[in-house]
Parts: C-alpha cells; structure tokens; sequence
C-alpha cells in the first residue's frame, strides 16, 4: 500500500512538474494523446471508453497516461478546456461579423450555418464529441469553466435566433412559425450531423451538407406569401 502510494505521488508530481515546464515534446506528446483519446471517446462513449483502450490507440501502456492526465475524467475535460473554448470563441466573433454586416437576411443565416458546419469539420471530432455526451454526466455543470462554455454556446444560438427574427421582421421569413420552433429545427438537423458526418466522406462532406441543409430550411422558411 506504501509503494503504491509512494509511485502515484511521484507520478504526480513529475505530471505537474511537466505541465509547468512546458516544453514543447512534452506538450507535443499530451497533444497526441488528446487526439487519440477524442477518436476512442468518440467511437465508445465517454461511459464505455476506458483508460486503457486510450493506451492502446495511442501506442502506450495505461500508466504512461497518468504522466499526462490524472484520470480519465481530467483527459476528458482537457478536451474541451483546452480545443473548444477557441472554437466557441471564433465561432462567435465570426458569427457577430456576419450579423453586423449589410448582407441580406437569408445570406446571414447562411453564413452562420456555413461558420457553425466548418468548425465541426476543421475540428473533428472535438465539437462533435461535445454535442454527442452529456457534460451533466461529469458534473461540469458546476464548475465557472462549464458556465463559460454554457454561456458562449448560448450566445452562438442566440445570434442565430436574431437573424430569423429579423428575417420575420422584414418579411424575409415566414412569420407563422415561432421564431424559437425554427432556430430549433435548424439547429437539430446541424447538430445530427455529428451521428454521421466525417471529413473525407466522398458522398456528403460539410460544404455539401450546407447546401443541402440551405435549401431544405430556406424552402420552409422563406415567406412565399403573394407580392413577397
């Protein structure tokens, strides 16, 4: 019981010795690994995933892991910590650029469509692995750094939200659906796409998947009311 003791100490403190050092091989590595655990996380779930199977993808034995990560918890939040508070963060500025601009409303809507897809594209499969679990599973929810994430999330939907709203406003949409109703039919067919979209897919990759999506919502949504 000492000696287990004893090793689990000393492997902490060479992790939090590494991680403040900070050298580029060793962030270099903790990079891989994060990259390998995304993929296994994403095939088996978060649940079903197991320290071991990350070991495994990545090449290496269980305990190399810990010289990383304390837990799988840990490696699973780094995930998000470290890759998708960018990611919100550019969506963001990206999204309320698109929505000060003088485009047209229905060009609007399309460009947050095309900024949300291509994120989840050029960061595969981290967004993604964000939407398939259920971050209450791991108690982020009451951590200021999962507000955080709540926070910018919602104010991604809400720029979406107040494009439609303008769009009803100017009779560019059609104003007999709940503004609410519509901005949730868009974001369930986007946010699906993680069950099933991959980079590389020959028959349906993300700027095909916007065209498509367009289309579909923009047929429903636009106001064909005579004289429009």
């Amino acid at each position: 019981m000492v000696t287990t003791s004893t090793s689990g100490s000393g492997m902490s403190k060479r992790r939090r010795s590494a991680q403040n050092d900070g050298s580029p091989g060793y962030q270099a590595k903790r990079a891989e690994l994060m990259s390998a655990a995304a993929a296994v996380f994403k095939e088996k779930g978060y649940e079903a995933a197991t320290l071991n199977d990350v070991a495994e993808r990545f090449g290496t034995d269980r305990a190399s892991i810990y010289y990383y990560f304390a837990s799988k918890k840990e490696l699973f939040q780094a995930l998000f910590h470290d890759i998708l508070v960018g990611v919100l963060d550019e969506n963001i500025a990206v999204g309320s650029d698109i929505v000060a601009s003088d485009r047209s409303v229905p060009d609007k809507l399309r460009g947050l469509v095309e900024q949300q897809l291509m994120s989840y594209e050029n960061n595969y499969p981290y967004v993604y692995l964000y939407i398939q679990e259920d971050m209450a599973k791991l108690s982020l929810e009451g951590t200021a750094w999962a507000r955080d994430m709540a926070r910018k999330t919602k104010r991604f939907e809400t720029l979406v939200t107040d494009v439609l709203q303008q769009g009803v406003d100017e009779g560019a949409f059609r104003a007999d659906i709940p503004v609410p109703l519509m901005a949730k039919a868009l974001f369930g067919m986007i946010n699906w796409t993680h069950r099933w979209l991959k980079p590389g897919m020959r028959k349906s990759d993300a700027r095909q998947t916007i065209d498509a999506f367009c289309a579909i919502f923009f047929d429903g949504a636009v106001n064909r009311s005579p004289g429009q």
